[in-house]
């Protein structure tokens, strides 16, 4: 029987990795399960669509005219754009030898531990794509932030923030304001939300050379989607060279004017609060760490830390700053 590590299937290795020297299986450290705040934080909605979500916006709204007496004014109206947001369908399945799973000592418990692995890397994989999923490239997957906002022109180019790197070493910071009627994840109609798990039970499985074995097998399933109802919510501070970083802006990029500038672009309603309070910044752990030296700096009256659940959490402009390590510091050029 093989053991090599790293291919399709659970080997003897894997058993003998994951079981505690007085026997049974160990509890499992997902030390290749990315942070990924950005999943808990999101507002999350039912679509109303079988395959996602229609949302209506406004387009125009109408500005009034001056009036001079004993003249009259035309009449105007506001218009209205419906823009559709499909979800995608990530899937895969585990499937484990039942004598492998025998072997254990306990079958369920080993079961139980490789299920954990399927759901740290789905979420790794959706928080990806949350940022960079590419319907133009990939039409299978979901339509995440970046290709929305990857021009500094246009509509959404006026929520871009460019921190005047180049080359492709870049990474971005995002200040996104969840919300119904702001953004939010989406799932299919009368679908289920987030990852489902269901049990096949023991089945015949074929192997490479077409012969069967019986084997446990978990099917593991989430849809998802995007749907951004108003742009203005979502500010990208981009093109931040991390290779020209120093912890005291003297070169480089300013990160915190940068988060400033995007703090400011959005509207005036989200600044002063109200119902819109769920608003995160989120950046890499590499833009993190220069964002905590710089909160060290007594005389930075803009970011502080405080502490949440025992952790550091910090704060820009009242902001919370979460690390999401699927934001990558290889992102080319935009302009």
């Amino acid at each position: 029987m093989a053991t090599a590590m790293g291919g399709d299937y659970l080997t003897l290795v894997d058993i003998a990795k994951r079981t505690k020297p007085g026997g049974g299986i160990d509890t499992v450290v997902e030390v290749l399960a990315a942070s990924n705040p950005i999943i808990g934080d999101a507002n999350v909605m039912e679509g109303n669509l079988p395959t996602g979500h229609r949302s209506t916006q406004r387009a125009s709204q109408p500005s009034g005219t001056w009036r001079k007496l004993n003249q009259g004014v035309a009449a105007s109206k506001s218009t209205t754009q419906q823009v559709d947001d499909t979800c995608g369908m990530l899937e895969d399945y585990s499937r484990i030898d039942v004598d492998l799973a025998s072997l254990s000592g306990n079958a369920a418990a080993f079961r139980a531990s490789e299920d954990q692995a399927f759901v740290a890397g789905f979420n790794s994989t959706i928080a990806t794509a949350i940022f960079y999923g590419n319907q133009g490239l990939n039409p299978e997957q979901i339509q995440g932030f970046a290709p929305r906002y990857n021009l500094t022109t246009g509509a959404y180019g006026a929520y871009i923030v460019n921190a005047g790197g180049s080359g492709s070493d870049n990474t971005s910071i995002w200040l996104i304001t969840w919300g119904p009627q702001t953004t939010s994840l989406i799932y299919p109609k009368g679908s289920k939300m987030g990852l489902t798990t269901k049990d096949l039970g023991t089945q015949l499985i074929t192997d490479s050379t077409g012969l069967m074995y019986e084997a446990y097998v978990t099917k593991f399933q989430w849809k998802l989607g995007l749907t951004i109802k108003d742009y203005r919510y979502v500010t990208r501070v981009a093109n931040i060279d991390v290779s020209d970083l120093t912890d005291d802006a003297a070169s480089g990029a300013d990160i915190i004017r940068k988060m400033v500038a995007a703090y400011w672009t959005r509207p005036t309603e989200a600044i002063d609060g109200g119902k819109l309070t769920k608003s995160f910044f989120y950046c890499n752990k590499t833009i993190g760490e220069y964002l905590h030296v710089q909160a060290s700096n007594k005389s930075n009256v803009n970011l502080s830390i405080d502490m949440a659940g025992g952790k550091p959490i910090v704060n820009m402009l009242g902001v919370p700053i979460h690390i999401c390590d699927n934001i990558t510091s290889a992102e080319a050029t935009i302009s």
